[in-house]
């Protein structure tokens, strides 16, 4: 840990909250250097839904390595490229009755949301965004830019423009239809809001603090979204692809997004790999117009295509994700209502927050979790929230288990705190 102390830029943040060497992983269970083996409820921030180190879809990105085949090509076509497009439309579009064109981006979340932003202001004209309290759509300018955070935001050192942020469902409490606010803006001519290009949306939102809009919510966001002209974005880069239960995160309120914004665990095993799904009236891109070097990592195809088939091609999987979440909630409501529900549980599939409502609480539980074998992130505007992501394929005695850690570490850190407020 003193190279990263002497060598590593100050900016490292996840190796501060779990201070260890991890050498290996396999599933949901790391291995640090010291020999401890810890569960993992962070899954690479997402983007290991099939675990650590899918031996059924590594045994794909070996035999593709072991051939000599195509790594890295630009946006050139290759057999793993079409392989992964076919099956992605098969498997999932058709599945679903949808049909998208496929833009392949930077490798990250916010090199995907970049394009999709620069899309929305080319097809409209216009170059208002409209995105919510509490969003998180990437670091870089012009997704932070749409994202809420005020730290990060600071951290950019220039003026923010291009984007009007309006209240989520459910930021102005239950009475309050926060859609009709926005939808009485846009339509006021007067209101000093520009036309916008987009309309940006998580359907959970993750760093924001677990908050879980509702289905009829984001049917009216839709609608004004139609009614004024914008494109409606869809930010499923961390609860797309199976982490609330359906592979699209907004499958249950019925949305016909015109752009959805892939990462995170698309390629499957944690490689690099980003993709806009654009509705082919609004593909009005120029050859070479957004372009990049790391667009269509194919080692991530590859991984990616094994994912789609070994688990969606079939509901079950699906449905294993829903059982899970539900035992997940369960439990995690019976914790806040053994201590006379002063917490709050809310998410949806196997994105669960736990809110701590003090950051202090939330920091201490994280980290004796950490010291008896558990990794969990926190998340909201001040860190208050426990966020719990495990992988979709974690087996039912380890969550349990780390469900049991988590508790014990709540209860330690309650008994702390009341000792020291005696």
């Amino acid at each position: 840990m003193r190279t990263l102390e002497v060598l590593e830029s100050n900016v490292r943040s996840y190796s501060r909250s779990f201070p260890a060497i991890f050498s290996r992983a396999r599933g949901s269970i790391m291995l640090t250097d010291g020999g401890r083996n810890v569960i993992d409820f962070l899954s690479g921030a997402g983007a290991l839904n099939y675990g650590h180190n899918n031996h059924q879809i590594k045994a794909a990105i070996t035999e593709y390595l072991a051939s000599d085949a195509i790594v890295h090509g630009l946006d050139m076509a290759t057999p793993a490229k079409l392989a992964f497009m076919n099956t992605f439309n098969s498997a999932i579009l058709r599945e679903r009755g949808m049909q998208y064109r496929f833009q392949f981006t930077g490798p990250t979340g916010a090199n995907a949301v970049e394009a999709a932003l620069k899309l929305a202001r080319k097809v409209t004209g216009r170059q208002n965004i409209i995105a919510f309290t509490h969003g998180y759509h990437g670091m870089s300018l012009g997704a932070i830019a749409v994202s809420g955070n005020r730290s990060y935001r600071k951290a950019s050192g220039v003026s923010l423009s291009s984007a009007t942020f309006m209240p989520y469902d459910g930021y102005l409490g239950p009475a309050v239809d926060t859609a009709e606010y926005l939808r009485k803006v846009l339509v006021d001519k007067s209101s000093g809001v520009d036309s916008p290009a987009a309309i940006l949306v998580e359907t959970v939102q993750g760093e924001g603090g677990i908050n879980v809009a509702g289905k009829e919510w984001l049917q009216s966001i839709q609608a004004i979204a139609k009614t004024v002209g914008a494109l409606l974005i869809v930010d499923d880069i961390q609860m797309g692809c199976g982490r609330t239960g359906e592979f699209f995160s907004f499958e249950f309120s019925g949305l016909s997004p015109d752009i959805v914004v892939l990462s995170k665990s698309l390629s499957g095993f944690g490689l690099p790999l980003s993709m806009l799904l654009i509705r082919e009236e609004l593909d009005v891109w120029q050859p070479g117009e957004h372009t990049g070097t790391f667009r269509g990592n194919n080692l991530a195809l590859v991984s990616a295509t094994a994912a789609i088939n070994i688990y969606w091609r079939c509901p079950r999987f699906s449905e294993g994700v829903h059982r899970l979440g539900e035992l997940m909630r369960r439990q995690l409501e019976a914790i806040a209502s053994e201590h006379g529900n002063r917490f709050a549980v809310r998410g949806r599939g196997m994105a669960l927050g736990f809110d701590c409502h003090m950051t202090e609480i939330a920091e201490a539980t994280s980290r004796k979790a950490f010291e008896k074998g558990l990794i969990i992130e926190r998340c909201g505007a001040v860190d208050q929230v426990v966020k719990f992501l495990p992988a979709l394929t974690i087996d039912v005695e380890t969550l349990n288990r780390g469900l049991e850690i988590f508790e014990e570490s709540l209860a330690e850190t309650l008994k702390q705190a009341k000792v020291a407020v005696t």
